[in-house]
């Protein structure tokens, strides 16, 4: 064989085809295209359009969910954890949290926290203080007699396929009675707590009253001549009353001699 010789299997290459060359070409008229059409025009794509009736992929369910706030982990694998201790970025007897991790070059970043994960021998053993761990790299750990220590003790991890309990949750009808108790018993408080601060000032005024009373119980023996005061008056206002009468009797008198005339 020749190199002017070399060229491509016969059929692997194809001329593009060539349209509007009349009707002996074989695609003349219509182009290949059929009929006329929304679909003979260019710029048209109506991938998925069923006709009019409801699409596929509206017909079948949704499933899951993306997550907006979710955490991104930063992982570390068991063979890079043993690279590291094989090139002296770690040694044994000391402890690594994540920050003195990035320090040493393990790895880049924290992110939202280190997840060591995988499996495999470790030379030494390391004591870690991270956000997570998965079994298999828990179990080389401790192979290696290492330790390790969960930064984040809220995160919960559980294996693949199984849910989450909900046991612990509350329906929305417990939750409506439990604010009901909760009001229930802030109200009973509320009332009580004003009541003990009454009753203090009340027992305070009562012994006030006691003192006040034991100081004037020697001037209440004088306070007794005000009733004497009183008659007094009345009888004066009695002996005045008959005095206002007197030019009633006068008027009869008058009438009298009115008749003799």
């Amino acid at each position: 064989m020749r190199l002017n010789e070399l060229r491509d299997n016969i059929g692997a290459t194809k001329n593009r085809l060539r349209v509007g060359r009349g009707v002996g070409s074989g695609k003349g008229k219509t182009a290949g295209r059929g009929v006329k059409g929304q679909k003979s025009r260019s710029g048209v794509s109506i991938n998925g359009f069923e006709g009019g009736q409801m699409p596929i992929y509206m017909r079948l369910p949704k499933r899951g969910f993306n997550k907006p706030n979710r955490k991104s982990w930063t992982e570390l694998s068991v063979i890079n954890l043993q690279k590291a201790i094989e090139s002296g970025k770690i040694k044994s007897g000391i402890k690594y949290d994540e920050a003195s991790l990035v320090s040493t070059g393990v790895i880049r970043r924290i992110k939202s926290g280190v997840r060591l994960i995988g499996s495999g021998k470790l030379s030494e053993a390391v004591d870690l203080a991270i956000s997570g761990v998965t079994p298999g790299a828990l179990k080389s750990i401790e192979d290696a007699k290492g330790s390790i220590s969960i930064v984040d003790s809220s995160t919960k991890y559980r294996a693949k396929g199984v849910k989450a309990e909900k046991s612990d949750k509350l329906s929305k009808s417990d939750k409506k009675k439990n604010v009901k108790v909760l009001k229930e018993k802030s109200e009973k408080i509320a009332k009580n707590t004003p009541s003990k601060a009454k009753d203090e000032p009340a027992a305070n005024k009562t012994t006030a009253k006691k003192a006040a009373e034991k100081k004037t119980s020697a001037k209440k023996a004088p306070a007794k001549k005000a009733p004497a005061k009183k008659a007094a008056v009345k009888k004066t206002s009695a002996k005045k009353a008959p005095a206002k009468k007197a030019p009633a009797k006068k008027a009869p008198a008058k009438k009298a001699a009115v008749k003799k005339d």
